[in-house]
């Protein structure tokens, strides 16, 4: 039987519930982009089965934050995914911030075994500097998934070169998390 990996593109392309913007990008459009190149790739191996909260760009979930959250963790434990990986970009009021880092509701555990993996999917897919794996159990997407669920921080949309790199090179992100994926696995 085939692993189910929903992947949750972080955020609405209009309100409520839009991501961050820097330098001119938008983080739902770089989350979406990223999301359907990782589907793509999971996809065309048999071991996965995969399933977006935003299978077209315009798709819309729930009508404040609370809903469009509570949205996205419904399809995926009503679906019976076996591994919940939301896709983020962060940001700081400094340009200087960078790196990647994912975001787990607690340590040790699968999702920090997959969390790490993952992580280090993306920093050598990237280059970015590694920021680690993080605790964070007051985020609803993970402390209400019925499986493993990450929060991957790609690279801070606030900084010009990464923002521009996850804009522009969404393929090299979606290979990196799934390379993490694979390796978490023992498929690789």
């Amino acid at each position: 039987m085939a692993t189910k990996i929903y992947i949750d593109q972080g955020h609405n392309p209009e309100p409520p519930n839009t991501g961050a913007e820097g330098n001119g990008y938008r983080e739902q459009d770089i989350t979406y982009e990223v999301g359907v190149r990782l589907a793509q790739l999971l996809n065309q191996n048999p071991e996965f089965e995969t399933r977006l909260s935003r299978p077209t760009r315009g798709t819309q979930l729930g009508t404040s934050n609370a809903s469009s959250l509570r949205a996205r963790v419904n399809d995926a434990n009503s679906w019976g995914a076996d591994y919940f990986i939301s896709i983020h970009t962060n940001s700081s009021v400094s340009e200087n911030a960078r790196g990647t880092e994912v975001l787990v509701y607690r340590s040790p555990s699968r999702a920090a075994s997959l969390a790490q993996n993952v992580l280090q999917g993306v920093v050598d897919a990237s280059g970015f500097p590694n920021r680690g794996v993080k605790q964070r159990p007051g985020l609803y997407v993970l402390r209400n998934t019925n499986m493993p669920a990450i929060l991957v921080e790609l690279g801070f949309i606030s900084n010009p070169q990464e923002a521009s790199l996850m804009a522009n090179n969404p393929s090299l992100f979606a290979r990196g998390i799934y390379n993490g994926i694979l390796n978490y696995l023992n498929l690789s």
